[in-house]
């Protein structure tokens, strides 16, 4: 373990260099790459540093109890902070999923329930948006069908993280495993009775690419225009600015009419299409990156549910993991913290014990 950490170190000092050099920076695309890296490796080399230094620390100690008793305790104290170290290092060198440091884009689309789920897609929206701004994240709305009483057919969201986050703490890594189908048991607006009724909305999230990541021939595209529409299907503005773009290998279909402006929907697709295309070919190069899509939506149907949101209950559950709290209000202001701890913790074993097995 410790010579791929002396492996992982000269490469970080290699970064460093790189980080130093005035060229890099006119490399824009490159200076991302180089900076992700350098932070990803950060938490290793320090963590290595201070399990290094403690070892020295440990025989200082151990050499002046003979002396002073006292440092008997406190040879002992450091003796179990260098096993930390050392649990928190091979934690640390786990292969890690390599889009982790990448931004998100988030999609949402109601499914069963009609005006209700589209009403709870909404809500849903609210809950991702409240948490991003909790993270320090920026959102960018690329594109939305809105339903009539409010809420949305379908809304697709980019998440940037600012700067260089930690590993593990940038939107993809945070956001992946809220892909699948979310459940919510209530009382809809337009029940009469006041019976609970269950509807879903289905969520994806998927690594933003950057152009370095897909490469994408122009040939291989169908751009179509049309007119926007709104909600009940009027006609959002006179011009043919909404995009569908096709790429006719894969079959893949984005649709933008957001923006007013043409060129506008037609880079949002493109933002969309080649995260898109990322992701699929993750999926046939990757087994892994394969079992992972399959948490994920594939028909928002309620019998594929990984969440459940129940009104009458302030329940919230989480079924892959047996998540369950009673604190639904507060999950939808945004308060997601624990679960997703929970998930990646869950996750974080299952890779271990993956590792343990080889």
């Amino acid at each position: 373990m410790f010579e791929a950490v002396e492996t992982l170190k000269a490469e970080y000092a290699e970064l460093e260099r790189q980080m130093s050099d005035p060229e890099l920076h006119s490399d824009q695309a490159n200076a991302r790459r180089v900076g992700k890296r350098y932070a990803a490796l950060a938490p290793v080399v320090r963590t290595y540093d201070e399990w290094l230094q403690t070892a020295g620390d440990i025989e200082a100690a151990r050499e002046l109890a003979h002396e002073d008793p006292a440092f008997a305790e406190e040879a002992t104290k450091l003796t179990a902070r260098r096993d930390e170290l050392a649990e928190r290092l091979q934690t640390l060198l786990v292969p890690r999923d390599p889009n982790d440091d990448k931004d998100a884009i988030l999609e949402i689309k109601a499914g069963e329930g009609g005006d209700e789920s589209a009403l709870f897609a909404g809500d849903l929206l609210k809950m991702y948006l409240k948490y991003a701004e909790s993270q320090h994240w920026k959102t960018e709305v690329l594109d939305s069908a809105e339903s009539d009483l409010g809420g949305y057919k379908s809304i697709t969201v980019a998440v940037k993280a600012k700067g260089t986050p930690e590993p593990g703490e940038a939107p993809y890594a945070k956001l992946k495993f809220e892909g699948g189908v979310h459940r919510v048991q209530r009382v809809p607006v337009t029940e009469s009775q006041g019976r609970i009724h269950t509807s879903a909305a289905g969520v994806l999230v998927l690594p933003e690419a950057e152009d370095v990541d897909v490469e994408i021939d122009p040939n291989d595209l169908r751009i179509d225009v049309f007119r926007s529409s709104g909600p009940g299907g009027q006609s959002v503005n006179t011009t043919d600015s909404a995009v569908r773009i096709t790429h006719l290998p894969t079959g893949i279909v984005v649709s933008m009419q957001n923006e007013k402006s043409q060129l506008q929907n037609r880079e949002q697709a493109m933002r969309v299409l080649r995260s898109r295309l990322l992701a699929a070919a993750q999926e046939a190069a990757d087994q892994e990156a394969s079992d992972a899509r399959r948490l994920q939506i594939r028909t928002v149907d309620r019998s594929e549910r990984v969440r459940t949101y129940n009104f009458p209950e302030n329940r919230f559950s989480d079924h892959r993991v047996g998540y369950k709290a009673h604190n639904l209000d507060q999950v939808l202001s945004g308060e997601l913290e624990p679960v997703i701890q929970a998930l990646t913790d869950a996750d974080l074993t299952a890779r271990l014990e993956a590792v343990e097995s080889q």
